[in-house]
Parts: structure tokens; sequence; C-alpha cells
């Protein structure tokens, strides 16, 4: 039995997986100051981050495609400049349903796989179509850029095999603030895609490197969640570390997978 599968069945049944927000005309979507030039929005779907100033508006990444209007009277209460860019932090469709609503406005940036799957679509457990061309990132990269934006450098890296196989983290350096997408589920347990090439055990790792290069306080907008500090993100790394060796116990025992699932996770995670 393999270790990937296994733990990703485990943590889906520990409610890994969002709830889909049907009746998207009672979402409001709210902004919160995070620090420095950065808010977040909050909505249905993933957290946007806004960096907003002299230079315009850069968001990263546009939750569902009803929510664009509610999206941009958000973004005016924060300025009133336009928007220049737009980031995807990766391909799933609660983080890019805006892209073509927004990408009539701005360039959409996003790591190569992030077009590669938006292109093809998805089947199985999370079915989506191909996008159209307007919701395609038209500037992609395979390990790092840099946009001099609003007074800062804000760099997106690439963090391969985590949630998906094509996610990023964009680290807003003056503002002190580091965006971190669906590889930090801030007090939940995560969704690895196995089907968009995340691994268990990659993420771990990503999230170890990153505790490394985080400042020790900065501010991080999770994918999901409420903004959270790098204490919050080592308690997400420590839960997946421990979960992690529980299945590995268990499948050195001879454990099926049911049998796995109904042992389930110690009390305190």
């Amino acid at each position: 039995m393999h270790l990937a599968p296994l733990l990703a069945a485990l943590l889906l049944r520990h409610g890994g997986v969002p709830p889909r927000q049907q009746d998207f005309s009672k979402v409001e979507v709210k902004a919160t100051h995070v620090g420095g030039a950065v808010h977040m929005l909050t909505g249905a779907g993933g957290n946007i981050g806004v960096s907003v100033g002299p230079d315009g508006i850069l968001i990263v990444d546009d939750q569902f495609a009803p929510l664009a209007e509610k999206i941009r009277a958000a973004l005016k209460t924060l300025g009133e400049g336009k928007l220049r860019f737009v980031l995807n932090t990766h391909w799933h469709g609660d983080h890019t349903g805006g892209n073509e609503a927004f990408g009539r406005e701005a360039p959409i940036l996003a790591h190569t796989n992030v077009r590669k799957r938006l292109e093809s679509g998805a089947e199985g457990s999370r079915p989506r179509p191909p996008a159209p061309k307007e919701a395609l990132p038209v500037v992609t990269f395979d390990e790092s850029l840099s946009i001099h934006f609003n007074g800062e450098e804000i760099r997106v890296l690439h963090y391969p095999r985590g949630h998906t196989d094509g996610d990023s983290v964009i680290f807003f350096t003056k503002s002190n603030v580091v965006h971190l997408g669906d590889d930090f589920f801030a007090g939940r347990f995560p969704f690895v895609d196995l089907d968009s090439g995340g691994d268990v055990e990659g993420l771990t790792r990503n999230i170890a490197e990153l505790i490394g290069k985080i400042p020790p306080d900065a501010k991080l907008i999770p994918g999901h969640g409420p903004v959270s500090t790098l204490e919050d993100l080592k308690t997400y790394h420590s839960m997946l570390v421990e979960t992690t060796g529980l299945v590995r116990e268990r499948i050195a025992a001879g454990k099926t997978l049911d049998q796995a699932k109904a042992e389930g996770l110690p009390e305190k995670w």
C-alpha cells in the first residue's frame, strides 16, 4: 500500500475539502488589511491577496466566476487604481474561477502547469472543462519570477508536487506578507490533489522549506482560513509530519485502507 493515497484518504475523512458554496448571491466579499500594501479578500473559495498602491492593483487568485462583480466592488473600497496583474497560486476553480472576467482587464501570471491544466481541463474527482482563452495565464514560469510593483519586489516561487504540481507562493518582500495558496490550510487539514500532481510527502517538505525562508514576524495568507503567523505554519507542519508518521506505521503493520481510516487520528488533530 502506498503512503500518498492512504494519507490523502485519511485527511479527506477529516474534512480536507472545503464545502462547495452554491448560492453565491448570499456571499459577502470582505477586505482585511494584512500588512504594508497588502490586503486579503474573503468570500467563497480561496483567499485573495491584494496589493494596492501608486502602481495600481495586483490580485492573487480570484475565487469563483459569479463573484467577479463583488470582488471588483471590494477592490474599489481599497483604491481606485487600475487592475494591473492577476497571479494564480494554482489551477483549482475556487482560485481561478474569476480568471475569465479579470483576464480581460489584466495579464494573468502563473506556473507553467497552471496554464496546462486550465487549458486541458480535468476529469475524475474535480471535473472541469477546458478554460476559455481569456482565463488562461499569458505569462508562465518554471521556477520563479519577480514583479516590482507598489514599491516592493513581489517574488513568486514555485514549490513542486505539494497541493498540486503547479503551486506558487508569493512573497511581498517589503510588506512582510506571504500568500501560500493551498499549500497552507490554516487550522484545517489540507486537500492534496493527487490527480493534479500533488503529493503529501512533497507538501510536507515544501512547508519545512518555507518555514526556513519566511521571516519570524511575517503575516501569512493561507489558501483557506484566517491571516496566520509562522507559528501557525509550524503547527500545520507538525500535523503533517505526525499524521504521515502514523500512516507509515499502519502500512508497516499491514493495515488495510479501511482499517487505517477507521482508526482515525489522535484527538489533538
